[in-house]
């Protein structure tokens, strides 16, 4: 396989490490920020595409928004630092932001679905 072949096959999307202690928490804590233009949590609705976190507890937030020119986009990573910083064993909070793979209603929960009336 060419280095090419290996770099269209990898995941756009990083695993989250789902089998850390912290993850449930950090996910809590994500729940507790919202978009402001949508009634739904910003995890439900598929913004936080990985949580990563390492051994040391310093927890690593890939996200996105629901569009490019989103009138938070500035602020929204620091709402989610602010949430997931206070949280007991966590060490430090990066988040970052990406528009690829771009978000899509697809991404949202069932829950979120259902909320929106999609469901």
């Amino acid at each position: 396989m060419s280095e090419a072949e290996n770099i269209q096959s990898a995941p756009l999307i990083e695993p989250s490490t789902t089998d850390h202690p912290l993850y449930d928490s950090v996910v809590e804590a994500c729940r507790t920020v919202y978009d402001p233009e949508i009634p739904v949590n910003i995890f439900d609705l598929g913004l936080v595409y990985t949580i990563q976190i390492q051994a040391e507890n310093d927890v690593n937030i890939m996200m996105t928004l629901t569009a490019p020119g989103c009138p938070v986009a500035g602020e929204m990573p620091r709402w989610v630092v602010d949430a997931v910083e206070p949280v007991a064993g966590v060490k430090s909070v990066n988040v970052q932001m990406t528009f690829d793979p771009p978000w899509s209603m697809e991404m949202m929960s069932d829950e979120a679905r259902l909320e929106l009336g999609f469901m």
